[in-house]
């Protein structure tokens, strides 16, 4: 139904227009009476098999919904509810922000594919705090980010702020320094300062009685060099896990008449090099941390595919937007059918 009907129709309208469209209609239905349970019943698959330990956390199953879709964690308990081992918020920064200008979200259709260019637009990390504290239901990442005109120098001040600020209301934390929509960003994940923010937060993290996990999120774009920092960045800082991968600013094999867009682009055409991404980090640091997958998972065999290269658990944008919402438990079916 959704590919036949909604999707087609959806697709008439300008994404971001949409995007906002879809939050109001779905926060409209759950008002009605037996729409989450129906829900539920249709899209989530329950089954202890599918269940997952990665990093001292307990997921009912290992596919989640990647940070950027719900930003200031307005619908993640209805999002919950169309199967969702766990919803990851963000990315927030410590004051809100209108990000780029408009129009900034653009849908590659013959690609199967989206660039976005939305620059961290989030109503900052205060406000996403009041509405996560009713949370009990489901596992919440924190996806955290720096403000536009906070200058790297001083960087690790907004991670630490969003840090303070989500520690009693997140499951765990994702230090986005890979977006290519905030000027300057991945200059942060360079070497020295990554190391020096990761520390910064970790020492943090380690004073608390009860520890969050701390995962970074890469950019598909590094160099093997580089990946082998981040290797070493993880060794050294004893973060718990990477999110490989964030979006690309490779063009590579494109065919849409938008493909020259700037901003991020995720989807299809990002699949092969997200998953070359983990494999890499997984044989050459020899397992040594979880790795969560995401970009191009458009199907049950994307997610296997990531699972056997590596991951831990996979999350779902694009794939989401494009199949709906039953691509979720057909990826869990598909991991249920390889253990027979």
């Amino acid at each position: 139904m959704y590919k036949q009907i909604l999707r087609p129709l959806l697709f008439q309208f300008d994404p971001e227009a949409v995007h906002h469209f879809s939050f109001n209609a779905l926060k409209l239905a759950y008002r009605f009476p037996g729409v989450s349970h129906l829900l539920r019943k249709t899209f989530a698959l329950e089954d202890k098999r599918l269940e997952r330990e990665v990093f001292g956390l307990r997921f009912k199953n290992p596919v989640g919904l990647a940070a950027g879709f719900d930003k200031n964690a307005e619908l993640y308990k209805e999002l919950s509810t169309l199967g969702f081992g766990f919803i990851e918020i963000g990315t927030v920064t410590p004051k809100a922000q209108a990000g780029n200008p408009k129009k900034r979200l653009f849908r590659l259709k013959e690609d199967s594919a989206i660039i976005n260019r939305m620059g961290f637009n989030n109503e900052g990390v205060d406000e996403a705090v009041k509405r996560l504290k009713s949370n009990t239901n489901v596992l919440i990442g924190g996806n955290i980010g720096k403000n536009k005109v906070t200058p790297n120098e001083e960087a690790v001040l907004d991670y630490d702020y969003n840090f303070d600020a989500l520690f009693d209301y997140v499951d765990y934390f994702v230090v986005n320094v890979s977006s290519p929509n905030t000027p300057n960003l991945r200059a942060l994940q360079d070497k020295a300062p990554l190391t020096q923010l990761l520390s910064h937060l970790q020492t943090k993290n380690k004073k608390k009685s009860n520890p969050k996990p701390i995962l970074l999120k890469i950019a598909p774009d590094l160099t093997e060099s580089q990946l082998l920092d981040i290797i070493e960045i993880v060794e050294i800082t004893k973060i718990d896990g990477v999110i490989a991968t964030n979006t690309t600013i490779s063009r590579a094999g494109l065919t849409s008449e938008n493909k020259e867009e700037a901003g991020g682009l995720s989807g299809m055409p990002l699949r092969k090099s997200s998953t070359e991404v983990i494999r890499f980090l997984s044989e050459q640091s020899n397992k040594a941390f979880p790795i969560i997958g995401v970009g191009g998972i458009m199907s049950p065999e994307d997610a296997l595919e990531k699972l056997e290269a590596g991951a831990s658990l996979v999350q779902l944008y694009t794939g989401f937007v494009y199949e709906g919402p039953g691509l979720v438990k057909a990826i869990n079916q598909a991991i249920l059918d390889k253990m027979s």
